[in-house]
């Protein structure tokens, strides 16, 4: 059995906006809205979804029966996120850790990931040419995951890393209480960090598998409204490449927008 935490709490003050990052729309759909769509692809028996900045707002454009929100009142790093949702999460289920601001990750990455968590933790990471801003995945001598350090808490050897943390991951609900439990605040940030239950994890003995995609847009996360501008481009673009090899004429692509579903016939 599988249930979904998605973390969508955070304020997106990089945003400026008024309005949750999260409701910000992509393709003429709220960031959090394609998350929930991909997570329900999986076919869940919950989705939890964890909100904190402009709450009763969020809960309300995402309400559904197969929707359950949980208010994080204070914002205290992802590791306390997950576990303000999983007290609601049944013992014996899986659980996939998701993010509402990541928009494009894949149907087919998450089916891997989850399947390499049956027996244990699994994390998404991605090869970046430019890693910057995000944690970094430290391998051991065997090529095995070793541990996730925060690129404030990195020193320069670790900053040349290239395989990065998509802070995407999934493994037992027992597991993962077990191990949040056990998490401190003691970092740069002073926050609780959810990939720190990996490292006790590994310090218990437990393997950890890491699925690496080399599909660095499915991981992007928006946090500020140029990068929102740019994933909106790169979906309209794919979108118009689809219109074009099914048979219809496109006058200029760059210039394209499309909303919903959109089914043509060809020599349109």
């Amino acid at each position: 059995m599988l249930e979904v935490i998605i973390l969508a709490a955070g304020q997106g003050s990089r945003m400026r906006s008024p309005l949750p990052k999260v409701l910000h729309c992509l393709a003429g759909k709220p960031l959090i809205a394609h998350v929930i769509d991909v997570a329900r692809a999986l076919n869940p028996a919950q989705i939890h979804v964890v909100v904190g900045h402009e709450a009763a707002q969020v809960s309300s454009v995402i309400a559904a029966p197969d929707v359950q929100c949980h208010e994080q009142a204070e914002q205290l790093g992802t590791g306390h996120a997950v576990s303000v949702a999983l007290p609601a999460v049944s013992d014996d289920a899986n659980v996939l850790v998701l993010y509402g601001d990541v928009p494009l990750i894949g149907e087919t990455t998450l089916r891997s990931l989850v399947e390499a968590a049956e027996t244990g933790f699994a994390v998404l990471s991605a090869a970046l040419s430019d890693p910057t801003g995000y944690g970094r995945v430290l391998r051991d001598e065997a090529g095995g995951f070793a541990a996730v350090v925060e690129e404030k808490d990195a020193d320069a050897a670790t900053r040349a890393v290239s395989e990065i943390n998509t802070g995407v991951m999934a493994g037992p609900a027992l597991q993962m209480k077990q191990c949040l439990a056990q998490v401190t605040n003691n970092n740069a940030q002073g926050e609780y960090y959810l990939p720190d239950a990996l490292k006790i994890a590994v310090a218990a003995g437990e393997t950890v598998r890491v699925i690496c995609t080399d599909d660095g847009r499915s991981v992007q996360g928006v946090n500020d409204l140029h990068q929102l501008h740019r994933l909106e481009r790169q979906v309209q673009a794919e979108q118009a490449e689809q219109l074009l090899l099914s048979g219809v004429s496109v006058a200029d692509i760059a210039r394209l927008d499309i909303r919903g579903q959109l089914t043509c016939g060809v020599g349109v």
